[in-house]
């Protein structure tokens, strides 16, 4: 099958987040919503997600899945919005657990806050398929960006997050806790292993140098031949090494504080406190 994709681009942090819909009937999926937030302020606000709920009501169709890639750093999941004006089940992998753990430490969170992924609604393995309407989609692990980085196939579209960008811009940064440059490379072999025609969609673009456009679409054979940083058969030592020094250059994304202890709870906020607030966390030099 060849699902019908609709991207919607965030401007403010360069994500896209995607409705993919059973070409066979009206169910859709969205993977990778995004919730508005000032840092400022502390203010959240919904407008990204609402130009994506306003489509999928304009088209008449149906919400079968919320689907998250991965526990983003860059922006914070619009997911408990989306879910509660337009229902669906919200998805994302299983090593979720690891990240729970991981940054529940980071930020010294309390037995309060759950680390078995209990916040989401599936908790999807390598090897696992889900339904969106008539159309089947597999699921892929894929991690180097973080331990539970996922990559949906559905039909002839892969769906793989901060794994790959673009070809002229190459791939995303492993250096967070738990990422690995090895383990990402593997990654993409799993990914450049399906058929040449197959769809990338990946989850950010930052315009490469000399690009008029922002871009999120690219092919399985246009990343094997083209990509900047696997591209045309690179050896696997040859990116560890390159990607580890790379991201020893990169600073810590603006939004990943709020991003995790976030995103980490499946969009929700943190409790709220003996006020009735929600509050975030900064631990000085915790990352």
């Amino acid at each position: 099958m060849s699902p019908d994709v609709h991207g919607f681009f965030d401007e403010v942090t360069n994500t896209i987040t995607y409705v993919v819909v059973d070409p066979q009937g009206r169910a859709c999926a969205v993977i990778d919503s995004v919730l508005d937030f000032d840092y400022a302020s502390g203010r959240t606000d919904t407008r990204a997600a609402d130009a994506v709920v306003a489509f999928i009501a304009a088209q008449g169709l149906r919400l079968d899945w919320i689907l998250e890639t991965h526990v983003h750093a860059d922006h914070l999941s619009a997911a408990p919005y989306l879910q509660e004006r337009l229902g669906g089940k919200l998805g994302i992998g299983d090593r979720i657990t690891q990240v729970q753990e991981t940054f529940g430490k980071v930020f010294n969170e309390g037995t309060r806050f759950a680390r078995d992924g209990s916040q989401f609604d599936q908790l999807f393995k390598d090897g696992d398929s889900l339904m969106i309407g008539q159309m089947r989609g597999d699921v892929m692990h894929t991690p180097g960006h973080t331990p539970a980085c996922l990559t949906y196939v559905l039909g002839d579209a892969a769906f793989v997050g901060d794994t790959l960008f673009m070809p002229d811009y190459g791939t995303a940064r492993c250096d967070f806790p738990g990422g690995s440059a090895a383990q990402m490379y593997d990654s993409i072999q799993r990914i450049l292993a399906l058929p040449d025609a197959t769809r990338i969609f990946v989850c950010h673009d930052y315009k490469a140098p000399g690009r008029a456009e922002f871009a999120w679409e690219s092919t399985v054979g246009a990343q094997k031949a083209l990509n900047k940083h696997v591209g045309a058969g690179r050896a696997k030592a040859d990116f560890v090494a390159m990607r580890e020094a790379r991201d020893a250059t990169l600073d810590m994304p603006r939004l990943i504080i709020p991003a995790l202890q976030v995103n980490m709870r499946a969009g929700q906020m943190p409790e709220p406190e003996e006020d009735g607030k929600s509050y975030l966390k900064v631990p000085i030099n915790g990352l």
